[in-house]
C-alpha cells in the first residue's frame, strides 16, 4: 500500500482537476461554487495568515463551526500552515468550549458558521487567538476575509510523516467528559484505502455534508472520502432548507443516524400513509413509479451507497426503506478505532447486524461479551490522559469497544447492547437497554426511548414522543404505547419485561444536554434527572401507560 495522507489526495486532484467543482454551498437560496483551484488558493491563503500569527510548529488549532465550505478549506489550511486541528461540535456550550480550548491548548482557533455565537463566545479564552469568519457574522480580532485580501498562497505546504499526528477529535460525550482521541496522517490513510477498496466506493462522488464533521463517521466517510476520491461536497443552507438542498444535490454516497431515518420516515407518511403506499406498492408497474417518485424527492435517486451508523438502527426500519427502494448498509465505528471497524455492503447485507469486518481487521470477543478489535488506524491515544489511554486498551493491544457483539458462522457481526449501560434492577438482574429500545422506536408515535431500572423490580420505559405521536389524543397514546409493550415484551427474559412507559412532559434536545451533537441518548444525564422518580413511577402511578 502507497503511503499517502488527506493533504497530498487533496493536492493531487488539484493539480489533475484544477477547474472541477468541488464545493458549493447555498446562500439565500443561491448556490456559490469554488473548483479545486479556487478552494486550494483560499486554503494557502488562510495557511499564511496562520503562519503570520507565529504560532510553534505544530501547534493545535481549533476549529468551531457548522458545516460548509469554509470548514474543509479551514482543515486544508490547517494542514498546509503544518498545524494540528481540533474540531469543536457546533452545538457546545461556552462551558463545555472553554474545557476542551484549554485541555487542547489550543493556540489559536477558526470560527465560521454557528447559530449561536453570543451565547458561546464567553467560553473561549480571552488570551486566544481568534479568526473569525465575517460572512457569517463573526467579527474577531482576526478576519478570513482579510486574510484572503491582504496574505499571498504559500508557495509550499507542510509535509505530513506518516505516523505524525494529524488531529485531535473530543468525544461527543455520551458517558461523561470529553476526551481528545489522537489520529495520525496514516490513520486517516490507512483506513481510507481499505474502505474505497472494500466498499467499492465510486469514484468522483457527489455528496452531501450536514452531520457534524467533527464526529467521526462525518470526518471519515464524507470529508475524508470525498478528499480521496475527488468528490465534490453540497452543503445544507439551514434545517429548514435542508430537504431542498439535498434535493438538489442528489448525492452519490450518503449517510444518516436512525433519528434521521425516522424523521425521513414520518414525512413520507404524513404524505402517504402506510395502508395508501403498501396499496400502491402492491400494484405492478405503479410500485417502481412510486419507489422512483420518493426517493427522487428524499434526494437518494442517484444514491448507491446508503449508511446508517452511531446508533442501532432497527430491522423494523430497513425493512420499510428497502421496501421503498432505499437499500441502507448498517456500520460500526467509533472515534477511537477511526471508523475502521465494520460494514455492511452491496452483496453483503444481513439487516439487524453491523456487517462483517473490513480488510486488515483483527476481532474478538472477550469474556464478558466485549468487541474488541485491532486495526492499523487505532487511535495513538487520549491527549494528556495516559490512564485512560491504558485503560482502553487490552493486554493484547485490542481497544475495548464498550459494545457486546455476538458474531454469526458467516461473519456477520451484532450488537446486543452496551458494557456500560447495562444496569442492575433490585432483583438482582443485570439488563441490556439498547436492543429494548430499538424494538420500541419501531413505532412511529416515539421520538426517543430510555430504558431504566435501577432500584425498582423491572424495567420501564422513558419516552419521548414523535411528532405524528404528538398529533395523537392521550388515549390513543396509551392505547399506541401498551401495543408496543405487549409486543416486545415476549421477546424478553422475564427480568428484562417492561412493566410501564412514562411520557416525557420535555423534549430531549443538544441543546439542554440530553442528547449528543449526533442524537445519541445521554443517559448518564437523563438518569440524573429522573431517577429520584422511578419508584413512584413504577409503584403507584396506575396504568401501563402513564405521564411524567
Amino acid at each position: 500500500m502507497i503511503q499517502s495522507n488527506p493533504l497530498v489526495q487533496f493536492l493531487k486532484w488539484e493539480k489533475e482537476v484544477p477547474n472541477d467543482l468541488f464545493l458549493r454551498q447555498p446562500f439565500e437560496g443561491e448556490w456559490r461554487n469554488w473548483t479545486f483551484q479556487q478552494a486550494g488558493e483560499e486554503a494557502r491563503k488562510i495557511a499564511a495568515g496562520l503562519k503570520q500569527l507565529n504560532l510553534p510548529n505544530r501547534s493545535n488549532v481549533a476549529l468551531l463551526s457548522k458545516n460548509c465550505a469554509h470548514w474543509i478549506i479551514a482543515d486544508l489550511a490547517i494542514m498546509m500552515a503544518g498545524h494540528i486541528s481540533v474540531p469543536l461540535y457546533a452545538t457546545l456550550t461556552a462551558q463545555s468550549i472553554q474545557q476542551i480550548l484549554e485541555h487542547s491548548e489550543s493556540k489559536t482557533i477558526i470560527i465560521g458558521k454557528l447559530d449561536h455565537y453570543k451565547a458561546q463566545q464567553e467560553g473561549i479564552p480571552v488570551s486566544m487567538i481568534r479568526i473569525g469568519i465575517e460572512l457569517y457574522g463573526i467579527k474577531e480580532s482576526h478576519s478570513w476575509e482579510n486574510m484572503l485580501a491582504t496574505e499571498k498562497p504559500v508557495s509550499e505546504v507542510a509535509s505530513w510523516d506518516y505516523d505524525e499526528l494529524l488531529t485531535i477529535m473530543y468525544t461527543s460525550g455520551t458517558t461523561g467528559k470529553p476526551k481528545g482521541v489522537m489520529h495520525s496522517a496514516g490513520n486517516f490513510d490507512a483506513v481510507l484505502n481499505v474502505a474505497i477498496s472494500d466498499l467499492l466506493l465510486p469514484k468522483r462522488p457527489r455528496l452531501f455534508s450536514y452531520l457534524p464533521i467533527s464526529h467521526i463517521a462525518e470526518r471519515m466517510g464524507v470529508e475524508m472520502a470525498g478528499i480521496y476520491l475527488g468528490g465534490m461536497f453540497s452543503f445544507a443552507e439551514s434545517l429548514e432548507t435542508f430537504p431542498k438542498n439535498l434535493s438538489d444535490t442528489q448525492p452519490d454516497v450518503f449517510f444518516a443516524v436512525p433519528r434521521i431515518w425516522a424523521k425521513f420516515r414520518e414525512k413520507i407518511s404524513e404524505k402517504l400513509p402506510p395502508k395508501k403506499l403498501n396499496t400502491l406498492l402492491s400494484i405492478p408497474i405503479i410500485n417502481n413509479v412510486i419507489r422512483k417518485s420518493i426517493k427522487k424527492k428524499l434526494g437518494l435517486s442517484k444514491a448507491t451507497h446508503i449508511y446508517s451508523g452511531a446508533a442501532p438502527i432497527s430491522v423494523d426500519m430497513l425493512e420499510w426503506f428497502d421496501k421503498i427502494g432505499v437499500t441502507i448498509y448498517q456500520a460500526i465505528g467509533m472515534t477511537e478505532d477511526c471508523i475502521y471497524s465494520h460494514f455492511n455492503r452491496a452483496g453483503a447485507n444481513r439487516f439487524g447486524t453491523v456487517g462483517k469486518a473490513l480488510s486488515g481487521l483483527q476481532f474478538k470477543i472477550a469474556d464478558d461479551g466485549e468487541m474488541r478489535i485491532k486495526n492499523p488506524s487505532l487511535m495513538k491515544g487520549y491527549y494528556k490522559e495516559h490512564e485512560l489511554t491504558v485503560a482502553a486498551f487490552d493486554e493484547q493491544g485490542f481497544l475495548k469497544t464498550g459494545d457486546k457483539a455476538e458474531k454469526d458462522k458467516d461473519g456477520y457481526v451484532s450488537i446486543v447492547g452496551r458494557v456500560k449501560d447495562q444496569f442492575k434492577t433490585d432483583k438482582g438482574k443485570y439488563v441490556s437497554p439498547a436492543p429494548i429500545e430499538m424494538m420500541l422506536t419501531a413505532n412511529q408515535d416515539i421520538e426517543q426511548a430510555c430504558v431504566v431500572g435501577m432500584g425498582i423490580p423491572q424495567p420501564i420505559a422513558l419516552v419521548v414522543l414523535s411528532a405524528a405521536g404528538k398529533a395523537k389524543s392521550k388515549e390513543d397514546i396509551a392505547l399506541s404505547l401498551a401495543n408496543s409493550i405487549s409486543q416486545v415484551n415476549p421477546n424478553l427474559e422475564s427480568y428484562e419485561k417492561l412493566e410501564k412507559a412514562v411520557i416525557m412532559k420535555g423534549e430531549w434536545t443538544i441543546e439542554n444536554g440530553l442528547i449528543t451533537p449526533t442524537l445519541k441518548v445521554k443517559r448518564n444525564e437523563v438518569e440524573k434527572i429522573h431517577i429520584p422518580k422511578y419508584p413512584t413511577w413504577y409503584h403507584t402511578q396506575p396504568g401501563v401507560v402513564i405521564w411524567e
